[in-house]
Formats: structure tokens, C-alpha cells, sequence
């Protein structure tokens, strides 16, 4: 079995760089020299590498522009290590650590400390940058530590670190024939979530070897991103020795086709296959930091193509100078300048359903905590899900590229196509793109290299292969909105509106809280006066309800004291009357005066001759209790009983029916009583009859009310001023 190109290459590559030790330094900012190398650790006692290697830009490289705006910032870089007598030229990389502290705060202060700040880095080089995610953190920690220390002429922390690097070196740690691609740069989770499909405009855009720029105001950032991009092609960060400078081409040099294949191995199956896709050649540069002092190297004319980042913004000026596409990280904005490459970057259906689908895994399993790992623990999302199918798209990519480069030699054969593909499958990935692509160098390399069959070990297909579907109109048709750019056009109009919305709440709801209080207030007052009118009407109610009971208690109170008066006078009347008589006698003579002196139930004596004048004062007289007080009582009712209708009855009506002989039942109980009295009498006549004159009916007539007592009497009451009078006549006495 043979070994594979890239891993003869990387052995290659390791033994020619075994004898490179990991140094470490220190940049000032001095205030009036500038950046500039203090010291070095890891080599022998007055060497200057920076001097020997002619490295004039490291200490711009290790201190960018805007590192003072933060309290901590990382740079990456790349240095060109010139050919020596027993290696070749190579690239080495360094990773610096940007710290400043307040003059104020040292223990001893150098007399050439003027400004209010000191600046350093510390810096390390190295001969790859795969184990840089691991340096990070620990080059972190050394110079927060020696910091600290406020005393920068105590440099032993820094001693023993780079110490502690050339013993893993000389253990092997370093060299270890790993894939640990995913432990440097950017999470790729947040690549993909921050460019969505144009993560894989980029991937394309870098097989395309145009002059790729960078920007961003963050040094650290802005180099992860780079970083990231280029692992996305599968064993790039471990062959990267000659992308420090445009002349350098040993990669190519040391190259050859594999002869054999184990599908159970990925890196045997990755090489025969042709990966890495090798972008940094011949003409071509990666500079992760690119100062201004570099740029004489972009515009040289042997540069073809490179990637570099830059912080420094006079480049976003000079643009279609530096560069053919522009990724402002600030922004999050792709600025493509040249047009045949724009036209060539256009992601087929295919192509942008299948980065549709990573993208929307992405979402899906996003946890703003822990943004590197999915929420759900899963897989699907992860680092190493996004790393496996990107790796599977470039492997469907140079399989379909292949097959089609195969179509088009057997264009006359038609026994040559494969029976389960239809078509060219290369036309999934963008024949634009597929026909720019085969122009490039890394294209060149990698055909003259590899098998004309790889289509045989891989199947010759995208991943998403398929016609055109709704989804992939809707999805269109959004790229196209977000395209125009509509929140950065109408940002200003929107924060305008904000704004204007926020002082109409403000306004409606200062009118609508006073309306609700001025409701409150008046609903207020209507209660307190609905109270205030119902205790003034309990109170004169109260009031009222007391005069009435007084008014009612008196009135009782004399309408029965003059009530029991009433009727103890009649009592006494009519106890007289049965003493005296009943005003006539049951042996008296004269039948002319019997058939008139028929009691009229009541013995009034139907023979008496009424008196002429007032029967009221006559009453009076006799003791007649017919003007008691009772009877002119307010409580009694205007109306009176009749009793004059009682003596008219007996005086008149009675006397025409009646017969002589006592057939009335109250007359014969009178007469009864009568004799019996005169029985017993001296006198035969009573006394009563010459003192009793006969009466009208309106002196005998009271203040009762009219009807009652006419109705016990069994007469009908007549009117008031129906009144006949009788002509007096004198009394007859019976002598014995």
C-alpha cells in the first residue's frame, strides 16, 4: 500500500520544519520609535530573528491597529522564513496577545514612559497554526499574569513559557499527524448562522483563488474568520507552507498521484481523492492580519490571489484596487466588484437547498449560552456534523467535475455515460462556476494528480441534486428581498417612526390616564352628592315620620277621651229616661193622643209638641248630652247622624200605619216599663212629659257620622235641611 500524496507531503513538511523551535517575544509600543521587538526568548544570547530572518513587519503584525480600543485583543499572522543551507523556505505563523496597563499602576516606571498607557504583546511564533486553539488560551493566561506583576523587567513567567513549548516540541506533541483542524478559529456554527447561504459563497469564492479582503474593526475576529473559512477544506491548516509569501511552491514540488486506497481510512480515501484542494501556491498569500505596510506586496505583480484581513478602514477606500470581493464583518455584508465572478459565485437550486438545510440545522439547535454546541446534545448542528458535509459536498464536487471532464472527452461514446446518472451532475454546482473553477491553479494541481476515474469511488452527484420546487422559488424570491437590503434603507425611517410612535403612546396615554381621572372625579362628586341628598332625606323623613306619631298620639288620645265622654252621657241619658219614664203612661186617656203617642222605638213619645225657637239651647236644658265635646271633635267626620229622620218617622210615617193597640214589640216592653214606673209614682202624670219638649231633627242630630245610627233604627236618613216642623201644642194632662 502506498502512502498518499498529502501525507507523504505532511512528513515531508514535518521533518524539514523538526528542527524549529517555538520562540517567544515581546513588542513595545514605544511613544516615539513606535512598535518594535523588546526582546526574545528561545534563542541564543544576542541573536535577533527578526533581524536574521528579515522580519521588519513583525511588530506591526503583533500590534494592530484599534488594539488599543480593547482590554485584551489576538492577532494571526504569517512570516516567511528564508531558505537556509539545510531547509528551503517556509511559512511560519504567530499568534500575539495585546495587553495595555496605566503608567501609573507600575512599580518602577522607565524614564522613557511618557504617555498615560503602556502597550505590549507578547508574541509567539510557531511552524503551523493547527494547535493555535490550545496556544490561545494558555498565551491568554501568561500574559495576564505577567502583567499583573506590574514590574515589566520581571520577565521569567515568560521564560518558562516558552520553555514548557520547545519540550512539547521536542516530545513530539506538536507533530502528532492528527486532524485537528476544528480547534482553530471561528465555531463554524457561528459561521454558518452569521453568513447563512453565503457561508457557501465563500467556500466557493476561495477555490475561485480571487483577492479575497477582509474588514473588520475586531483583529481577533476578523482572523478566525479567515481561519475557519479555509478548515472547511479538509486538511488545508496542516499544509499551509507556502502561504506566507507568492513565491513559494513547495507543496506542488513534493506532490504525486496515489496508487492505492483504503475506503476504511478517511485520510487515505481524502488523498486519493485530491484534497487538499491546495489555494495557496504559486502567486497566491494568506495573512490573516495584513497591516498597511503590506500592502506593497498585494499590489505586487506577482500576487495573483490571496486572503488577508485587514482593521485599518483606508482600505474600504481603495477596494476595487486591493480587492475582488470585500466581507465586512462589521456589517455582515459581501461586496463582489469584479463581475465575472459574481456571475460565477451564483448558487444553483441545488446548491442553495443543500446550504438551506445546514442553516436551518443550525437554528434549529442554537443556544444563545453556549453557541459552539447544540442545545439539544445531539449530533445534527454540531461542529463535526457542519464539517462532514462540507467535506461530502467537495467530494460529490471534484467527483462530478470529473465525470463531467470524462463526458466531455467521451462526447461521441454514449456507452461511456453511467448508466444511474443522468446528464452532466456538474451542473448542479454551477456550470459558470465549474467552468471558472478549471482555470484556477489549485484546479491545475489537483487534475494533473489525481485519477481521471474518481467519479468511480465517489458517486458523481450533489448532495441536494433535484429540479427546481416551490421551496426553492419561496427561498429565492426571500434571498432577493434581503438582497435589497430594505432594514439598512428604511433603518433611518424606522428609527424615525420608533421615535414617533413611542411620544404618541406617551401622548395618548397622558390624555387617556387624565380622562380616566377626570371620569374618577366626577363620578367621585356624583357619589359624595347622591350621598349627601339621601342623609338630608333620611333626616327629614326622621324628622317627618316624628311630628306625624306625635300628631297621631294626640289625636287618639283625644278622639278616645271624647268617644268614652259620648257615650257615658248617653248612658246617663238613657238611665234617666228609664227612671223618669218614657214620656208616656200606659193608663193616660185621650185616644186622639194615643195613636200619636206610639213610641218610636226609642220612646221618645210621639205625642210631644215641639217647642218653637232653638232646640239645641232647649236640649241644654234638659241635660240633653247632644252638644258634648265628642261631637265637635276634629277627628269625626263632617257627616252626622240623621236622628232627626228617627223622630220625623215616628212623628209622621209611624203614626198613619200603627194601630191603636200596642202590636209593636217596643212598645209593649216601654209600656210595660211605663206602668210599671207609674205604678209605683205619686204623681200619675211623669215630669218628664211637661220637661220634655219635643225636638227637631237638627238639635238632636250629632257630629257622628251620618248613616250609623239611622241604619240601627231602621229609618232612612234624610236630608239635612229636610226638616219639617210641627206647630206646639199644648200638653194634656189626665186628672184622675
Amino acid at each position: 500500500m502506498a502512502n498518499s500524496s498529502s501525507g507523504s507531503l505532511a512528513e515531508g513538511g514535518e521533518g524539514n520544519k523538526a528542527g524549529f523551535i517555538p520562540l517567544v517575544t515581546v513588542v513595545d509600543f514605544h511613544h516615539h520609535r513606535g512598535p518594535e521587538v523588546e526582546r526574545w526568548f528561545g534563542v541564543a544570547e544576542g541573536q535577533d530573528p527578526a533581524a536574521d530572518y528579515d522580519w521588519t513587519l513583525l511588530p506591526f503584525m503583533a500590534l494592530s491597529d484599534g488594539a488599543h480600543a480593547s482590554t485584551e485583543d489576538f492577532s494571526y499572522f504569517t512570516l516567511l522564513r528564508p531558505a537556509t543551507d539545510d531547509s528551503p523556505a517556509t511559512s511560519l505563523f504567530g499568534i500575539s496577545c495585546t495587553r495595555q496597563l496605566d503608567a501609573s499602576q507600575l512599580l518602577v516606571r522607565p524614564s522613557d514612559v511618557t504617555r498615560s498607557t503602556v502597550q505590549k504583546a507578547v508574541v509567539v511564533i510557531a511552524d503551523s497554526p493547527q494547535f493555535f486553539g490550545m496556544l490561545r488560551e494558555r498565551l491568554s493566561v501568561v500574559t495576564s499574569a505577567w502583567f499583573a506583576q506590574r514590574e515589566f523587567s520581571d520577565t521569567e513567567i515568560l521564560r518558562r513559557f516558552q520553555e514548557s513549548l520547545a519540550e512539547e516540541k521536542a516530545r513530539g506533541q506538536m507533530n502528532e499527524e492528527v486532524d485537528r483542524d476544528q480547534y482553530l478559529g471561528m465555531s463554524l456554527r457561528e459561521l454558518v448562522r452569521e453568513f447563512r447561504w453565503q457561508t457557501l459563497v465563500l467556500l466557493k469564492c476561495c477555490l475561485l483563488q480571487p483577492k479575497m479582503l477582509f474588514f473588520g474593526s475586531r483583529c481577533e475576529r476578523l482572523c478566525m474568520m479567515q481561519f475557519s473559512l479555509i478548515s472547511l477544506i479538509p486538511g488545508l491548516l496542516r499544509n499551509l507552507q507556502d502561504c506566507a509569501g507568492p513565491d513559494l511552491n513547495n507543496y506542488e514540488k513534493k506532490l504525486s498521484r496515489p496508487t492505492s486506497l483504503r475506503t476504511s481510512d478517511r485520510n487515505s480515501l481524502l488523498s486519493y481523492m485530491g484534497l487538499p484542494l491546495q489555494i495557496f501556491g504559486k502567486g497566491s498569500l494568506f495573512g490573516p492580519y495584513t497591516p498597511l505596510q503590506q500592502l506593497d506586496v498585494l499590489a505586487d505583480f506577482g500576487t495573483k490571489s490571496y486572503i488577508v484581513g485587514s482593521t485599518n478602514s483606508l482600505l474600504l477606500q481603495q477596494k476595487d484596487r486591493y480587492s475582488d470581493i470585500l466581507i465586512n464583518l462589521d456589517e455582515n455584508t459581501i461586496n463582489i466588484t469584479s463581475t465575472s465572478l459574481r456571475a460565477a459565485l451564483a448558487l444553483s437550486h441545488s446548491d442553495r437547498r443543500w446550504i438551506d438545510f445546514i442553516a436551518q440545522e443550525v437554528n434549529d439547535t442554537w443556544d444563545e449560552a453556549n453557541p459552539g454546541r447544540p442545545k439539544t446534545m445531539g449530533y445534527r448542528g454540531s461542529e463535526e456534523f457542519i464539517r462532514l458535509q462540507f467535506e461530502e459536498y467537495l467530494l460529490s464536487l471534484i467527483s462530478s467535475v470529473k465525470y463531467h471532464t470524462y463526458l466531455t472527452q467521451n462526447a461521441h461514446n454514449p456507452k461511456a455515460t453511467l448508466p444511474h446518472i443522468e446528464g452532466d451532475p456538474s451542473t448542479d454546482f454551477g456550470h459558470e462556476w465549474v467552468e471558472y473553477w478549471m482555470k484556477t491553479e489549485n484546479y491545475r494541481m489537483w487534475n494533473a494528480h489525481t485519477d481521471s476515474h474518481l467519479f468511480d469511488i465517489v458517486e458523481p452527484k450533489h448532495p441536494c441534486a433535484g429540479g427546481l420546487t416551490i421551496d426553492d422559488v419561496q427561498r429565492r424570491i426571500q434571498q432577493q428581498v434581503q438582497d435589497l437590503h430594505l432594514d439598512e434603507r428604511f433603518a433611518v425611517g424606522r428609527e424615525v417612526l420608533g421615535r414617533n410612535l413611542v411620544a404618541g403612546r406617551d401622548k395618548a396615554s397622558t390624555i387617556f390616564n387624565k380622562f380616566y381621572a377626570d371620569m374618577e372625579a366626577f363620578r367621585e362628586a356624583q357619589r359624595k352628592r347622591a350621598e349627601e341628598s339621601r342623609d338630608g332625606a333620611e333626616k327629614n323623613e326622621s324628622g317627618q315620620i316624628n311630628v306625624d306619631l306625635t300628631k297621631a298620639q294626640q289625636t287618639v288620645s283625644s278622639v278616645g277621651a271624647r268617644a268614652g265622654a259620648y257615650i257615658g252621657s248617653w248612658t246617663s241619658w238613657a238611665d234617666q229616661k228609664r227612671k223618669q219614664g218614657w214620656g208616656r203612661s200606659s193608663s193616660s186617656s185621650g185616644g186622639g193622643d194615643n195613636n200619636r203617642g206610639g213610641g218610636g222605638g226609642w220612646g221618645f213619645g210621639g205625642g210631644r209638641k215641639p217647642k218653637s225657637g232653638n232646640t239645641d239651647s232647649s236640649s241644654e236644658k234638659n241635660g240633653t248630652p247632644l252638644n258634648s265635646p265628642a261631637l265637635s271633635s276634629p277627628g269625626f267626620s263632617s257627616e252626622k247622624i240623621q236622628m232627626s229622620n228617627v223622630l220625623h218617622r215616628s212623628s209622621e210615617g209611624y203614626e198613619k200605619v200603627r194601630p191603636v193597640t200596642q202590636d209593636s214589640f217596643d212598645e209593649s216592653v216601654l209600656d210595660a216599663a211605663g206602668s210599671a214606673d207609674e205604678s209605683g209614682s205619686s204623681s200619675p202624670v211623669s215630669p218628664r212629659k211637661h220637661a220634655l219638649p219635643e225636638r227637631d231633627s237638627k238639635s238632636i242630630g250629632t257630629n257622628l257620622e251620618g248613616g250609623k245610627y239611622g241604619d240601627a233604627v231602621g229609618g232612612t236618613p234624610e236630608g239635612k235641611n229636610d226638616i219639617k216642623k210641627e206647630e206646639p201644642k199644648p200638653t194634656e194632662t189626665t186628672t184622675t
